[in-house]
């Protein structure tokens, strides 16, 4: 891809608006020409029609005088049309301008998108059309917010706020909501680093979806990479921008979730929209005999070793980063970005270039480390600063706290940062972002509700979705009246949240999980854009939703929690005690045999204070269902003092009661008194 400086900010293509006019450049390989339709100020009527000129290098381009900012267009392309071959191209199909930064209304899916070259149906009618807009004054650059180790809450942007009672009605579903004062304090309450806003770029919905009523709800399906949904952003780059200065100011910052491995094109089968007429065989990878590679089982797979494709993906993150002043980025299916000739390679030009742009260098970059293609489960393997999706960490605090045997030492592991899956190459420092549920799969009050998944409401007679969820019900599937079984639900609730907040590195929370959201089992509710999504604010578990921002202060309030180093059992430089210590209930270390006791269930874990205050904290962690007396290690002029339960903050000694997680915090004796013991407490 062409070098780019901190001077040269503004991408070659799309719909370049200057004085005097605009010029409409695309890249084609394959197409013979190139067209530019010019449409009226409804976009229901094509004006005219304007051939490009080849530049070379697959450059077409041209200069239109007397155009200006809001201009309506799209484009064609013609060449062979052989789709055995991989070749598209039809004039009667109008695609969209994969540069374009807005678009005048929603994608809709409609059969006569995917009609076959010759059977006479012009598409313009079917498609959104491009708005060229004048460059807007780049956003003074700053640096992210966000800090590896913060908390991030994922939200579904829609969901998030169609049903919250203090949003005005109009601002609800869109990112401007987001903005909204309630909301923000919601989002200080929780102590949120970042929010991870789900795909707020234009998508459409997968052809199965209208036939049976449903619709996206996620946005996973785009079709070009830098035009926001209508729906979701109503004001274009101005609402997204207005909303990242807002919870800027109030020291929260935003990650897009961007979806660069497929489009909403498909498989042969699909529409044709953009990448698909422009060139289908450069845009999208293939197999050996000719057919779209299906790396992530959606029809298509981006060819990201592309270097036209790549100087598009860096212009698209580019765009968002200037024009927006967005933190960063979470990358969905990110294997694919780094395929190479359909290979993973750590070292792939496009990984290379976001962490070496200038304006991208210094951004958070998160990826979900696997796709469903050969050699696809990558956790680990990205370079820094990449962050990992970490679902061993999903999986082995879910086992644990599901009470499966012998997870005592995993479960330390993945509190400590997953030092096995990123203490590679001499790194000092976890990539982990930690989470037990996210948008993908169980909430966190189903995980503990449902045994198995209850998909009907999608359609598919309960066949999608996973079927392992390592999840449990308590005895009882789903909803019950029965007090000791939500007793016990909420038991554990408190237990996996308080496990979260207490694990070293960064930590997710999506929406809502904070008061007990539920999707009724769904864990692919990727089509329920209703009342299975949308958050209930009216119906949330207020006190719940207390104890996760009391979790959240104590993060903050104990660095130790947060920090990103591996442990070591040593003594940081500065300190006297150990950077963790690892014990059983008695206060004795775990040896050989108590780590590898496939019956333990419980666990101790004390975090050595910062170097000025020498304090430590201890996570008690009873996973057993009895309850159990726990000793902790005192030290002479200090004293145990009790920070956080999984219920009420409560005094010791006592028994710790089963399912439970307690924070204590050790604190300077200043007095003679009973509880300012040197031989630990119970």
């Amino acid at each position: 891809m062409p070098s780019r400086t901190a001077a040269d900010q503004r991408p070659r293509f799309g719909g370049l608006v200057s004085d005097g006019g605009i010029r409409f450049a695309a890249w084609s390989q394959a197409a013979r020409r190139l067209w530019v339709s010019i449409f009226d100020e409804q976009g229901s009527r094509e004006i005219e029609r304007l051939e490009l000129q080849p530049e070379g290098e697959g450059v077409h381009a041209l200069f239109v005088a007397g155009l200006g900012p809001g201009a309506r267009y799209g484009f064609r392309a013609d060449g062979d049309y052989a789709p055995e071959r991989g070749l598209w191209f039809d004039p009667d199909k109008l695609l969209t301008d994969p540069y374009a930064i807005e678009i005048d209304r929603p994608y809709a899916h409609d059969w006569r998108l995917a009609h076959r070259r010759g059977e006479g149906v012009d598409t313009a009618p079917l498609m959104p059309k491009a708005i060229a807009g004048a460059l807007p004054k780049p956003v003074q650059a700053s640096p992210p917010l966000f800090r590896a180790g913060d908390l991030i809450y994922e939200v579904p942007v829609r969901a998030f706020t169609m049903r919250h009672p203090d949003v005005p009605e109009k601002l609800r579903g869109t990112v401007a909501a987001l903005a909204h004062p309630a909301v923000v304090e919601h989002l200080k309450k929780l102590g949120a680093g970042a929010v991870e806003l789900m795909p707020v770029t234009a998508s459409i919905d997968e052809r199965h979806l209208p036939p049976l009523g449903l619709r996206n709800a996620w946005g996973y399906n785009p079709v070009t990479f830098m035009a926001l949904d209508p729906r979701l952003a109503p004001g274009g780059m101005v609402e997204l921008r207005n909303t990242v200065a807002v919870l800027r100011e109030a020291g929260i910052g935003v990650i897009l979730d961007l979806v660069f491995n497929h489009t909403g094109e498909s498989d042969r089968l699909g529409p044709t929209l953009s990448l698909r007429g422009f060139d289908n065989q450069a845009y999208y990878r293939h197999t050996s005999d000719g057919r779209l590679a299906n790396d992530t089982g959606t029809g298509n797979t981006i060819a990201c070793d592309h270097p036209v494709v790549q100087e598009m993906i860096v212009d698209a993150l580019r765009h968002f980063v200037r024009d927006a002043g967005v933190d960063g980025f979470r990358f969905d299916l990110a294997p694919i970005l780094g395929r190479v000739e359909g290979t993973f390679d750590t070292e792939a030009p496009l990984l290379k270039a976001m962490r070496q742009d200038v304006l991208l260098a210094d951004r958070v970059l998160i990826a979900e480390p696997w796709d469903v293609g050969p050699d696809g489960y990558q956790l680990g393997n990205f370079p820094p600063p990449f962050l990992e999706w970490n679902d061993k960490y999903r999986d082995d605090v879910r086992r644990f706290w599901r009470g499966d045997a012998g997870m005592v030492g995993a479960l330390a592991t993945r509190l400590a940062g997953s030092s096995d899956v990123f203490a590679k190459a001499s790194q000092l420092t976890s990539r982990s972002v930690n989470f037990i549920a996210a948008h993908d799969g169980m909430t966190l009050a189903d995980t503990v509700r449902y045994e198995r998944k209850h998909n009907e409401a999608n359609g598919e007679q309960n066949r999608d979705g996973h079927n392992e969820n390592l999840s449990w019900n308590n005895g009882v599937e789903g909803v019950t009246d029965d007090p000791a079984v939500s007793a016990a639900r909420l038991n554990d609730h408190h237990a996996l949240l308080a496990t979260l907040f207490a694990s070293r590195g960064t930590i997710m929370l999506t929406a809502g999980d904070e008061f007990g959201r539920t999707q009724h089992g769904n864990n692919n509710a990727y089509a329920q854009d209703n009342e299975i999504t949308w958050l209930d604010w009216a119906g949330r578990d207020q006190a719940l939703e207390r104890y996760a921002a009391r979790l959240a202060a104590l993060r903050r309030a104990v660095p130790a929690l947060s920090d990103t180093r591996f442990l070591t059992g040593q003594p940081p430089a500065g300190s006297v005690t150990p950077d963790v210590a690892w014990l059983t209930e008695t206060g004795a270390p775990l040896d050989a045999q108590s780590w590898q006791d496939p019956q333990r269930h419980r666990l101790v874990m004390i975090l050595g204070g910062a170097a000025d205050d020498g304090r430590r904290l201890a996570v008690v962690i009873n996973g057993d269902r009895r309850a159990c007396m726990f000793t902790l290690p005192g030290r002479e002029g200090f004293f145990w003092a009790p920070a956080l339960e999984t219920g009420e903050a409560v005094d010791i000694p006592g028994p710790v009661s089963g399912r439970t997680v307690i924070f204590m915090i050790e604190r300077a004796a200043v007095q003679a008194g009973s509880r300012e013991k040197s031989n630990g407490g119970k």
